[in-house]
């Protein structure tokens, strides 16, 4: 199925929000977008004139001529006039959903409350949303007035967010995303909330960017959010990726009109600094939020420099493969023992370390990060779990390189917060050493993640690359290029190292 999502929604005859809205952003982000109109607003940047609602037979007409041609992943639905309407959409949802071979993520966008403050819904839609379209929703994005409209809960602060969120949940919709935009909280800073369907809160935050022009910020990010879905990103990237999409419009938003001026749509987010910041515990903004610091908190941030992109990196489990790999030249190596209970764990990780040292070359040593310690090591590479777990004091302290992995955009701005010496992305494509079941990412994102990070950081590509693949990745930019079967199970192990060589270095 192609990369096709439907906006059920009202169109903006000022082409701020609405349908107009979704389809530069879905546009922006390589995804076709189909429309359902629901509504025909009057309106300019000064306010909304008139509401003209579609017929229930017109809405329908247009949904069986989408369904026979061109069935969507993911189902975006922004106003909804009335409780026909509702009840209408819900009945095809629920429809879809039980009847479509690949049933269709449902986004929801309550339209209730327009930026402007003008009431866009009928007061007595709220129970009919709440009984036959949220639970069938997969992700809804309210604001803070529409999170209060739907659950009565008045957002007073953090624990009142959480609590609403979970009280969505229990009208059915099974992720949450509450957008922070009206609620200044902690002030001038934009701070939004997410609850995932496995019960998983974070929180995004950002200083807020000063403009009046705001019109359409909210349909802008719920059609990212399901334009990413539909391209198999999971929420939190969406998420993140939707949160830097406005960010970088409102900075370059401009008045077309006398009145409010709508968000710019651009394209893709490669600029780190529209990202907002992934809001951990420890941190001024997560003690704001009243986020609860574990007891063994050792965060720290900058760590020591790589003096420049690593190379051919190859990660390996053998001492016989650290000398093998660093006496053919290749310039870092990662030893990566899967028996965490070896006898010879410690005997290891030190003559690795000489080895290092003999050839001139950078160790990395992975996960043990307490041996790295002690015996001098080049560096230490962590996972994402293990950065709660590790004493990244202690690591900055004894001047070791640290390496993180990351698996999509949100975990990648979430290790910029320890600012790391380089960062991995992966897995490129599947691997048959690692479990990585939904976290292949592939060519297209590691196209995006490159120009987002060289500047920054060391940048290093891993997961399933070989000698078929390499020199498709290195064309990506990207400052090295991870392998660990293309050169241990080689025919001639030596051979394949220049070649790798050759394709990453040019």
């Amino acid at each position: 199925m192609a990369d096709v999502v439907w906006s059920i929604a009202g169109s903006d005859s000022g082409g701020g929000a609405g349908i107009q809205a979704d389809i530069k952003a879905m546009q922006s982000f390589n995804v076709h977008a189909c429309t359902v109109i629901t509504a025909l607003t009057a309106q300019n940047s000064l306010g909304v004139e008139a509401l003209n609602a579609m017929s229930t037979d017109v809405i329908e007409s247009q949904l069986q001529a989408l369904i026979h041609d061109m069935p969507a992943k993911v189902i975006k639905i922004g106003m909804l006039v009335n409780v026909q309407q509702i009840q209408l959409v819900a009945e095809h949802l629920r429809h879809y959903k039980q009847t479509w071979s690949e049933p269709p993520v449902v986004v929801y966008d309550p339209v209730a409350i327009a930026t402007s403050g003008d009431l866009l819904t009928e007061e007595d839609t709220v129970d009919a949303l709440k009984t036959h379209l949220l639970p069938l929703v997969d992700v809804i994005t309210p604001n803070t007035h529409e999170t209060q409209l739907l659950t009565g809960v008045y957002l007073i602060g953090p624990s009142a967010v959480k609590e609403a969120a979970q009280k969505l949940q229990s009208f059915g919709a099974k992720a949450v995303v509450i957008k922070g935009g009206h609620w200044d909280f902690p002030k001038g800073y934009c701070v939004d909330f997410a609850l995932s369907a496995e019960q998983e809160a974070y929180w995004l935050g950002n200083e807020a960017v000063v403009t009046p022009h705001t019109h359409g910020t909210g349909c802008s990010l719920s059609s990212v959010i399901a334009a990413c879905l539909a391209k198999g990103y999971p929420l939190k990237d969406a998420f993140i990726l939707g949160k830097a999409y406005i960010n970088k419009g409102l900075n370059i938003s401009r008045r077309y009109g006398e009145g409010i001026g709508p968000v710019a749509h651009t394209s893709f987010p490669e600029e780190l600094q529209y990202f907002p910041q992934v809001i951990e515990a420890g941190s001024w903004l997560g003690d704001e939020l009243e986020l609860e610091t574990p007891s063994e908190f050792n965060f720290s941030a900058g760590f020591a420099s790589t003096g420049g992109e690593l190379g051919l990196y190859a990660v390996v489990d053998t001492l016989d493969w650290v000398e093998k790999c660093l006496a053919a030249g290749v310039p870092t190596v990662q030893l990566r023992v899967k028996n965490a209970q070896s006898p010879t764990l410690e005997q290891d990780i030190e003559t690795a370390i000489t080895l290092g040292k003999k050839y001139q070359g950078r160790v990395f040593i992975n996960d043990h990060w307490q041996l790295a310690i002690q015996h001098g090591a080049y560096g230490v590479h962590l996972g994402q779990e293990d950065l709660d777990k590790a004493n990244l004091a202690a690591i900055q302290s004894a001047g070791l390189c640290l390496g993180v992995s990351t698996h999509g955009f949100y975990e990648m701005v979430r290790a910029h917060n320890y600012r790391p010496s380089y960062l991995a992305f992966g897995a490129i494509y599947p691997t048959t050493t690692k479990d990585m079941t939904g976290q292949i990412q592939g060519l297209e994102k590691l196209q995006h993640f490159v120009p987002l990070m060289r500047d920054t950081y060391p940048t290093v590509a891993i997961g399933g690359i070989d000698l078929t693949r390499a020199a498709q990745v290195a064309d990506t930019g990207v400052g090295s290029v991870a392998v660990v079967r293309a050169i241990t199970e080689a025919d001639d192990y030596e051979a394949a190292i220049s070649q790798l060589q050759v394709m990453i270095n040019g």
